[in-house]
């Protein structure tokens, strides 16, 4: 009897967080429509930000791996087999540090110097690539309020233009107007919010990825110049 009370108590918990979501939607959605027109463009940077947004997280979480594990399958496969069997591994493991051992491998016969010069230059390279659409979410993010102001301003020339037309000052008159111009700028600053958290995360999980390579570089051109020892 208990089992059954508490699975209707959970029923009744999940319809009513259904309905609720529902009548949120809904009141979304009106409000979206009560905008006007300047509601288009800023939804249009939420979805193209969270675009990219998505396109990021998913390559950065393919760039990443557990970097002390790899430095040192990179030591044992130097040590066993020298340099072709740690180019084997790097060719064979996923990610940004892996592609730059790779390419200071490439480099170790011709001495140190070359390879540190291929370790720092891919790094570069790989750094880019990490970095690569940010500059599209950031634009996202300073475009999305200033298209909600624009819609303030609209607004309130509405408003105006009501007041005008009426010749009259009433609050039903301006309600219209001032409804458009502060769901605008609602809307805008919500969405700048939302991509500006998720590209601090970006961000800081690069920094993260590039400080991980920074250490493990220096660490395999130690391992290198111990190996010519």
């Amino acid at each position: 009897m208990q089992l059954t009370a508490v699975l209707g108590f959970v029923y009744e918990v999940i319809a009513q967080v259904e309905s609720n979501s529902g009548g949120a939607l809904s009141y979304l959605q009106q409000k979206f429509v009560e905008g006007g027109a300047f509601m288009w463009p800023i939804l249009i940077c939420l979805v193209l930000g969270l675009g990219f947004v998505i396109e990021r997280i998913w390559t950065l979480s393919r760039a990443t791996l557990n970097t002390k594990k790899f430095v040192v399958q990179v030591k044992d496969a130097l040590s066993k087999g020298g340099v072709p069997e740690a180019i084997k591994l790097c060719e064979n493991t996923r990610g940004a540090i892996s592609s730059v051992f790779h390419a200071g491998l490439l480099r170790a016969d011709e001495g140190l110097d070359a390879a540190e010069k291929a370790i720092m230059s891919y790094g570069a390279i790989e750094m880019g690539f990490l970095e690569r659409g940010l500059v599209w979410i950031s634009l996202f993010i300073s475009l999305a309020p200033m298209l909600g102001f624009t819609g303030t301003v609209q607004g309130m020339i509405v408003a105006f233009d009501d007041i005008a037309s009426a010749n009259q000052m009433s609050p039903a008159i301006v309600a219209n107007g001032i409804s458009i111009a502060m769901l605008t700028t609602l809307f805008g600053l919500i969405v700048a919010m939302i991509l500006q958290f998720f590209y601090n995360y970006l961000i800081a999980k690069i920094d993260r990825i590039v400080g991980d390579m920074e250490e493990a570089s220096i660490e395999l051109v130690d391992t290198l110049y111990e190996l010519k020892k």
